[in-house]
């Protein structure tokens, strides 16, 4: 079927195929297998493009070590997803090729922008799923996406949609006008314009000289735990061992940092915190791991009232516990269930038997940088002294928080140094999640133009630069991304008082994307005040 079809190749545009160029034509063969068709069949075939896209990019989900759960998030995910490719197929096939050059032209701008606003909605209702943003497909595509400086990713989204849409009316402008070698020009002469002026924005940041910076040494540590020995008990000694010892070999006088990733440390008791504290004042390395937490509610209602956080802890070279960041944005049906005081037999359907409980603020960890003793100690040299020994800065992201474009802002301020991202992605075996995951953290980047560090269980473990660049990328012995292992890099860092000049987006924000959910708003008020004139008028036409 062309609509099923359409959704393969959009799917094919993500990390799994990989083939960024199906994002900038598979919007308008969706629509093109809706023309001619009743609004909802419209709507129908919509949600065959857009269920075909969602089962074929979340294919991964299948690969969670759990006997049907996977397949049932799997569905129920892809289906709800579906609805918002259908909603749009359903708003713009009807009117493929209509109307005058402007109004054309109107319509593929209104295309673009309705597909922006859909992405901006499905990011954020019901807890958010910004997995599958279009944008995140260019993410190779460096010249363009560091317009997402200004846009955000969905400035790249919409560029993507516009010109697949006006390629769409080309097509139709051939195929009235056979015999005008030239007809399609009109079509496409806009949308190419502003393509060709946001690559050379683009190339001009990326020619853009970048002075000489000082660095910050981190070791990332991979342990590539499956997912099934996290969840037995019995094998918490074996992997906190085999991440000690991984973190051991690694090590060397030329580390600042050490990394572990999400839910590298089974059991955050006495015996661990003695055996960490160990290892970073054997070391003299400062250290950030992921791990669970838990605190009392006060005052405890029962023995069992306490709630529990998905948090990252940062240890000094002495060993001292110093800061703790618990995380914000919880994985639906993964780390929390909705509604579940409400209705309790929600859980039978999901793997998870608890819930975490949400962190309420970004908490950024500060680090004393390697500093040259002063040769002078008169007062002049207090001032210098305090700025030689500026910290660094770093914002630390856990898990999923990293895909989520509206708030990785609040973390990045102007003496934020680098983003630090912990996660398992374990859970998915070895497939395109992990690449898909680290393609949306590259805009994150570029977004707010800091430098992101990624440590992950099982992939991919990088550092991506302010420009979205991947510079470095863990492979083990086999070249393989998946395998255990541990990489150190040199992060650059601002100098010791100096501030980042913010982003246009990280000022602003989503100024872009709502500009687009206004515009869908504009385009459903005729059609939804129009439904409810039709509904009153046929319940005067049945009053006697």
């Amino acid at each position: 079927m062309p609509a099923a079809l359409a959704g393969l190749l959009l799917a094919a545009a993500f990390p799994g195929v990989g083939i960024a160029g199906c994002a900038w034509v598979a919007p308008a063969l969706m629509l093109a297998a809706a023309w001619n068709t009743t609004g909802l069949e419209r709507f129908r075939l919509g949600f065959v493009a857009g269920l075909g896209f969602y089962l074929a990019a979340l294919y991964w989900l299948w690969l969670i070590p759990v006997t049907g759960y996977p397949i049932l998030g799997w569905l129920a995910l892809s289906a709800y997803l579906a609805l918002y490719p259908a909603t749009w197929v359903w708003l713009l096939a009807g009117k493929i090729g209509a109307g005058s050059w402007a109004r054309r032209t109107l319509w593929s701008l209104a295309g673009a922008a309705i597909w922006v606003a859909l992405e901006m909605i499905v990011s954020r209702l019901f807890s958010g799923f910004p997995w599958l943003i279009l944008g995140n497909s260019q993410f190779r595509l460096l010249p363009l996406i560091q317009i997402a400086a200004v846009t955000g990713v969905y400035g790249v989204s919409f560029l993507a949609v516009w010109v697949s849409l006006s390629l769409c009316s080309a097509t139709v402008a051939l195929l009235r006008q056979p015999t005008n070698r030239y007809a399609w020009l009109g079509e496409i002469i806009l949308p190419l314009g502003v393509l060709v002026g946001g690559f050379a924005f683009g190339m001009g940041r990326l020619r853009e000289a970048t002075l000489e910076a000082p660095t910050f040494r981190v070791t990332l540590i991979q342990p590539s735990i499956p997912q099934t020995m996290i969840w037995n008990q019995s094998e918490n000694t074996n992997r906190f061992r085999q991440v000690v010892e991984l973190s051991v070999r690694a090590l060397t006088n030329e580390t600042d940092l050490l990394l572990w990733p999400e839910a590298a440390l089974p059991q955050f008791d006495e015996a661990s915190f003695i055996t960490i504290t160990n290892l970073v004042r054997a070391q003299r390395v400062w250290m950030i791991l992921g791990a669970d937490e838990s605190q009392w509610r006060n005052p405890p209602a029962s023995k069992d009232d306490y709630d529990v956080f998905n948090s990252a802890f940062l240890f000094d070279p002495e060993g001292r516990l110093l800061t703790t960041y618990r995380k914000q944005k919880l994985v639906i049906f993964g780390e929390y269930i909705p509604l579940i005081r409400w209705l309790p037999f929600i859980k039978w359907f999901t793997p998870i038997t608890g819930g975490f409980t949400a962190g309420d603020r970004p908490v950024p960890f500060a680090l004393e940088r390697s500093a040259p003793a002063l040769r002078s100690t008169n007062a002049e040299s207090q001032p210098a002294e305090r700025e030689l020994r500026a910290p660094i800065r770093i914002a630390t992201l856990i898990c999923f928080e990293d895909v989520f474009p509206h708030l990785v802002p609040e973390y990045v301020k102007d003496d934020t140094d680098f983003l630090v991202n912990l996660t398992n992605d374990g859970w998915f075996g070895e497939g395109a999640e992990q690449w898909q995951h680290a393609a949306s953290a590259a805009f994150r980047a570029v977004e707010n133009r800091v430098p992101l560090v990624r440590c992950c269980n099982n992939g991919l473990t990088c550092w991506i630069d302010s420009r979205g660049v991947m510079r470095q990328v863990f492979r083990d012995a086999n070249g393989s991304v998946y395998g255990a292992g541990a990489m150190t890099v040199q992060i650059p860092v601002l100098t010791p008082g100096e501030k980042r000049a913010p982003t246009f987006y990280n000022r602003h924000g989503d100024w872009f994307g709502w500009s687009c959910v206004a515009v869908l708003a504009v385009v459903l008020w005729p059609r939804l005040t129009k439904s409810v004139r039709h509904k009153r008028a046929n319940r005067s036409n049945l009053k006697p």
